[in-house]
């Protein structure tokens, strides 16, 4: 299930993120991003719509996912 991102308060949207961010351990490659840069650039994408917030009722759990893996899940069912 889709979690739309304006039904969030933006402190727990932001916690999310960081804990997505965190969790993930992402490579950005030459440059060193702050965890709060890493944060805005996957709040930007949440915001474009290039990823998703998504709840699993199976796992009981919240993850950031691309919209295309998303896309792709969705369509195998």
């Amino acid at each position: 299930m889709i979690i739309p991102i304006e039904e969030l308060e933006p402190s727990t949207l932001c916690n999310i993120v960081e804990g997505f961010v965190l969790r993930e351990g992402t490579e950005y490659g030459e440059i060193d991003c702050s965890l709060e840069d890493k944060v805005k650039q996957v709040v930007n994408q949440l915001k474009k719509g290039e990823v998703l917030l998504v709840y699993s009722e199976l796992h009981e759990s919240v993850n950031i996912v691309p919209k295309e893996q998303f896309n792709a899940a969705e369509s195998e069912y």
